[in-house]
């Protein structure tokens, strides 16, 4: 499981989202092997002067990804490169306006239809 809180500039990205989602998909699906119907994306867009962070552009985001504990340190290191390497490019931003956090935290902390995550059987690997 993997959910991903994006934050950004309301002027800026608003009727961008998709775009971004897409770019981010592409890089859970290579980097982490989630099945594409696994997309768990919240942009959380601000006004200007909700977001300060002089020494960004108006294009900065911020990518919070949530998930569970298991993912080598290889694994996030490749899906922070993929971040960078479709998302600078796809959107015509610069590697400084993108900044990505993975939080982990034990599956049994996940509650999802009805249980807890540790109780689940997964369509996928976490042990990468």
């Amino acid at each position: 499981m993997a959910q991903v809180k994006v934050y950004g500039r309301r002027d800026i990205w608003a009727g961008r989202q998709r775009t971004v989602s897409d770019l981010l998909q592409e890089c859970f699906e290579t980097a982490w092997e989630l099945p594409s119907g696994k997309r768990f994306h919240r942009f959380l867009l601000l006004d200007a002067d909700d977001m300060i962070c002089p020494q960004r552009s108006e294009q900065y985001l911020i990518i919070e990804v949530l998930c569970f504990t298991g993912r080598s340190d290889d694994a996030k290191r490749d899906l922070i490169r993929a971040v960078y390497e479709r998302l600078v490019p796809g959107l015509g931003v610069a590697p400084d306006d993108i900044e990505i956090t993975i939080v982990e935290m034990p599956k049994v902390n996940w509650g999802i239809r009805g249980v807890p995550a540790d109780e689940l059987t997964l369509n996928y690997r976490v042990d990468l």
